[in-house]
């Protein structure tokens, strides 16, 4: 064996006696990461777990990536935004919803949408 190389148990032991702990989590199907505009789905990843003085650090690698835009999907519209819109329009919350979805969300811009819709 070469001076200064040690065995992946040499490795595991010494890193325990720092208060390091690596652990592999079984069987992780999909792994996902939700951002204000976006999320990103990554399927199939190997995930590690390390835990350092209190803290847990979780390590992603591998995997199919894909993203997709959350920016007017139904869930990112809070329901007091469709509440608000459908109050100030006077339109009915199926209407108001549809306006933010069309307006990326934007509370003004859903309202002055439906009331110039309304004009005509």
């Amino acid at each position: 064996m070469m001076m200064g190389m040690r065995s992946s148990r040499q490795t595991r032991r010494l890193m325990e006696r720092m208060g390091l702990r690596v652990e592999e989590i079984a069987n992780v199907n999909q792994v996902i990461i939700r951002t204000a505009t976006n999320e990103i789905v990554i399927d199939g990843p190997s995930v590690t777990l390390t835990r350092m003085q209190g803290q847990d650090i979780y390590q992603v690698i591998g995997g199919k990536v894909s993203e997709k835009d959350a920016v007017g999907k139904e869930a990112a519209i809070p329901e007091e935004d469709v509440l608000m819109v459908a109050q100030q329009a006077n339109v009915d919350l199926k209407v108001a919803r549809k306006a933010l979805e069309e307006t990326k969300g934007d509370l003004a811009q859903a309202i002055i949408f439906l009331a110039q819709r309304k004009a005509t």
